[in-house]
């Protein structure tokens, strides 16, 4: 079996199409969805391009998809980054579409030839919205994966590319479609089965760049600009990340 793994998404619309469009050259047996899928500038399309793939897709919940399910049940949030985005996203859809997303479960395994049970989350299995990057201890990786079994791991949330061993076992970032923070257009994801291919599909930035700045998503060209046109690179935002984590940790102990 083969098996592609599409994360953070975030409304990207023609950078999934791009995607979707190389996937149907590949022989790909299932899609996993890996969370973060509607929170940008084309919710709608996006989750309707999605649902039209049938049941060969495997859903998992992000910590955005969560956040949508809310966002229009709790008072509005000035403090909290995005709030203008996240509620104009969760308006674009139905209050049942909402629910659905942050109802997806937090993590799916598929048996893949070639790699055996494979475990997909968003950020860590026991979290969507735990940070880790490749900079991350080895003992903080090791720590989120106690108790699973499966050998291999699949995540997201960070919206850069990595392939490491912890302990024995292979942890993999897919990488993002719609906002890669690898310092260079494109969308990135990876194919598995009967090994691990990190890809990244080109596409016409500037064009999608176009549509979004048309959608009325909040703060639209600053988004294509930032987002998509001129990304942040790898090693900047894994040391952001970081620097987040190890904030949120100090924190949370105090």
């Amino acid at each position: 079996m083969r098996v592609a793994a599409l994360y953070d998404i975030h409304g990207n619309l023609p950078a999934l199409d791009a995607v979707l469009a190389e996937i149907a050259t590949l022989g790909c047996d299932r899609i996993v969805i890996g969370g973060d899928v509607a929170l940008g500038p084309m919710p709608r399309e996006t989750l309707a391009r999605l649902d039209g793939l049938g049941e060969r897709v495997g859903w998992i919940r992000g910590n955005c998809d969560r956040e949508m399910g809310a966002a229009l049940e709790r008072p509005p949030d000035p403090a909290k980054p995005w709030e203008a985005r996240l509620r104009w996203a969760a308006g674009c859809l139905t209050p049942a579409q909402c629910q659905r997303l942050a109802g997806l479960p937090l993590r799916i395994t598929l048996d893949i030839g070639g790699l055996g049970p494979v475990l997909f989350c968003h950020a860590t299995p026991r979290s969507d919205e735990e940070v880790v990057t490749r900079l991350s201890p080895e003992a903080r990786l090791a720590e989120t994966l106690a108790g699973i079994p499966e050998r291999v791991v699949i995540s997201g949330h960070t919206h850069v590319q990595f392939d490491r061993e912890v302990q024995g076992r292979r942890w993999i970032n897919a990488g993002s479609v719609g906002m890669p923070y690898q310092g260079r257009t494109g969308a990135y994801w990876v194919m598995l089965g009967p090994g691990v291919d990190l890809r990244r599909t080109a596409y016409d930035a500037d064009a999608a760049a176009r549509r979004i700045e048309a959608s009325g998503f909040p703060d639209a060209e600053r988004f294509a600009r930032q987002e998509l046109l001129a990304p942040i690179t790898a090693a900047a935002a894994s040391e952001r990340f970081e620097q987040m984590s190890v904030q949120a940790r100090a924190k949370s102990s105090a």
